[in-house]
């Protein structure tokens, strides 16, 4: 999955690509050992909170052509998630070895 924080700013910040896991309901994601609860449209470019800092986030399924950031960021990718992201959802096998990239975004500020 795509995790973005939403920064200070509540509009861009540091985003990883990594493995997360679903709550029953599917209301609420867990990742790196945090709890993320949906804010159900509420939130301004962001679609989850972390329960214990409510700071935002983005968090959604990677896109195939990695364009998955509304403004320009740095993505990490997880060592447990990077070479099936590279060779299964981006289709790039020669890249399996890169542990990050930058990410235009869709808009620019």
């Amino acid at each position: 999955m795509y995790i973005e924080y939403k920064g200070d700013d509540g509009i861009e910040g540091p985003a990883r690509i990594g493995r997360v896991s679903f709550s029953k309901t599917g209301k609420s994601v867990y990742y790196r050992g945090r709890l993320f609860v949906g804010l159900r449209g509420m939130g301004f470019k962001a679609n989850y909170a972390d329960a214990e800092t409510r700071e935002f986030y983005w968090i959604s399924g990677c896109k195939k052509d990695g364009t998955d950031a509304l403004y320009s960021t740095t993505v990490e990718i997880d060592e447990d998630a990077r070479e099936e992201y590279w060779t299964q959802i981006r289709h790039k096998p020669e890249l399996k070895a890169v542990t990050s990239f930058k990410c235009a975004g869709k808009y620019s500020k």
